[in-house]
């Protein structure tokens, strides 16, 4: 199996279950999911920090313990998601629970697939694809739109943000980034059409002269949550061979010291792969698995 199949194969169990449960409607609680299935949550105290949560298992009791040392209920609300992807998802009982506990690292940065998996499944338990599509369609795309969605999911703006790109069809990039340098960046279908355009590689500074690059070399105004905007052309970001203009928008993460960056734009097309989304989706319908208690 693919790992963009393996993937899309978690958010389509996370799917799946919340179908099956009767839970269409947003914000999705995964602490009453858990408590459905008789598995004990709390919180970490908050002085301990390193790990996002854990998994525990005592014979056949299960528990999730979460990390509170971010005071963010979005994070929280992921971790404690994560966990129950460790518990949903086939296989990852027996592989992460040797031991009878799992410590895990989410957040889409790990090269593991039993993580990046659970990260998958958290994705689409929190901000399952039809009430998201309806949910964000009630709003112009960019960086209001991701704030709207992500009040309404009670999902962290990063999660939300990249939950966004995968989604829209619009064209959009949203990019993460500490210090001048890029964590990562996420692409919109319509936005990877563009011509000969250059990956924002992990590690890579912020393009120069753009207004995010200005913007984070000022740590104060980053810290106090600041945001900024501005209108350039694709290619100051992206390379390529395409002109055309996009929205910047950047946002400070506060304390993180982090920079949330969603590129927008209006002009770039999108190829029409719509047959082929159908067939790939009747596949991952007939290899999702149903749940029962």
């Amino acid at each position: 199996m693919s790992r963009v199949f393996s993937l899309k194969m978690a958010r389509q169990t996370a799917e799946a279950f919340l179908k099956e449960e009767g839970i269409t409607t947003l914000p999705v609680d995964p602490f009453a999911i858990a408590e459905s299935r008789d598995i004990a949550v709390e919180g970490k105290p908050e002085t301990a920090d390193g790990v996002s949560g854990m998994l525990l298992r005592h014979g056949n009791n299960f528990g999730i313990v979460f990390a509170t040392h971010i005071p963010s209920k979005g994070f929280q609300r992921f971790s404690v998601s994560h966990e129950l992807g460790h518990y949903f998802l086939p296989g990852h009982v027996d592989q992460v629970l040797k031991n009878g506990i799992h410590v895990s690292r989410g957040g889409f940065i790990t090269a593991d697939p039993y993580e990046l998996e659970a990260d998958h499944f958290a994705t689409g338990l929190l901000m399952p694809e039809g009430p998201f599509r309806k949910a964000m369609d009630r709003h112009d795309p960019g960086l209001e739109a991701i704030e709207a969605v992500a009040d309404l999911c009670l999902t962290s703006r990063t999660a939300t943000a990249i939950r966004y790109a995968e989604l829209t069809d619009t064209a959009v990039a949203v990019i993460m980034s500490t210090g001048g340098t890029i964590d990562y960046c996420f692409l919109s279908e319509a936005m990877k059409s563009l011509p000969k355009l250059d990956w924002l590689r992990k590690g890579s500074p912020l393009p120069p002269g753009t207004a995010t690059a200005r913007f984070a070399a000022e740590p104060g105004r980053v810290r106090a949550g600041e945001r900024i905007a501005d209108a350039v052309d694709v290619r100051d970001w992206l390379g390529g061979t395409t002109r055309a203009a996009i929205s910047e928008e950047s946002v400070g993460l506060g304390s993180y010291g982090k920079v949330l960056t969603v590129l927008v734009s209006s002009q770039i097309g999108q190829d029409d792969d719509s047959d082929d989304e159908e067939r790939e989706e009747d596949v991952i319908e007939r290899w999702t698995p149903r749940f029962s208690r």
